[in-house]
């Protein structure tokens, strides 16, 4: 009863994607199968059961993973001792595990210019078309996979060359489109009109048959592209928002404008891809001074 309310809670007054609310209640669903099998429940629970949990968690997953259950189960806790439903909360004294920093994995711009200067990558039907554009969409804006779902054709000011993306919790933010992407976008409704579909026709990116696209569509769309330019073992349509930030920051974009275009609540955030920029530059004065 308890993780249902909490469930209502985060869908309906946070406004959690679909995905953070999945991702919490399968990690809550886990910790109530721990209590079940430890014969406890959600007040009786301690902190050094807690870390018993964290044990059992560390066999099979790594920090981080670790650190999203606590995360999920301090948020739990939180809502139950404000809304009344318990008194306890186990999670006071404990600390998350600490993670190695990882930088985030960008493409270089020229092997995405290679890509998508050269038509020959694509096939030339609709759904090349389509292809080419979530690659374009996600590298010249630089919107996260669930944003670039939820873009409909009216969102899209072509007088503007801007989009209304509606980001997370359903906060809003226009980011400006290029020259190259407003004339494909173009392009792609002319010929999503042309093949009559029916359904969703206000949804920019759709499938083949002419639905609403998916999370594992736009996956592999990117996964199947990239492919053709680098070795990076990681290929997700995230490592094109990481690339967009970084090729900005590169290019002589301030810090606090990057922050607004990709829509982080906090200039922390946005900070991490400093230090790639930083990075780069070390190895740019290693190779050009002679005192190196």
């Amino acid at each position: 009863m308890f993780i249902t309310r909490f469930s209502h809670h985060i869908e309906f007054e946070k406004r959690f994607s679909k995905h953070t609310i999945s991702a919490y209640l399968q990690d809550l669903s886990q910790f109530e199968s721990f209590l079940s099998s430890n014969e406890l429940d959600f007040d009786s629970v301690t902190h050094r059961d807690i870390r018993t949990w964290l044990v059992g968690l560390m066999a099979d997953s790594g920090p981080r993973t670790v650190n999203r259950k606590l995360s999920s189960l301090r948020a739990f806790y939180k809502f139950l001792n404000r809304e009344g439903l318990s008194t306890a909360n186990p999670l006071v004294q404990i600390k998350a595990l600490k993670t190695p920093k990882r930088l985030p994995v960008a493409l270089h711009q020229n092997d995405l210019n290679q890509l998508l200067d050269h038509h020959d990558y694509f096939s030339q039907d609709f759904g090349g078309l389509r292809d080419r554009l979530v690659i374009e969409f996600l590298f010249g804006t630089g919107i996260r996979l669930a944003e670039l779902l939820g873009v409909r054709e009216s969102d899209i000011n072509f007088y503007e060359q801007t989009v209304l993306v509606n980001g997370k919790r359903n906060k809003q933010r226009i980011i400006p489109l290029n020259k190259t992407l407003i004339e494909l976008i173009t392009h792609y409704i002319k010929e999503k009109h042309t093949q009559g579909f029916s359904c969703c026709s206000d949804v920019l990116i759709l499938t083949d048959k002419g639905k609403a696209a998916y999370s594992g569509l736009i996956y592999r769309i990117v996964t199947k592209h990239l492919s053709y330019i680098t070795s990076k073992e990681k290929k997700s349509p995230h490592i094109l928002r990481h690339s967009f930030a970084t090729n900005l920051l590169d290019n002589g974009a301030d810090l606090n404008s990057v922050k607004e275009l990709l829509g982080h609540s906090s200039l922390a955030s946005t900070q991490v891809y400093t230090h790639t920029t930083v990075e780069k530059l070390k190895t740019i004065y290693k190779q050009a001074h002679p005192k190196a």
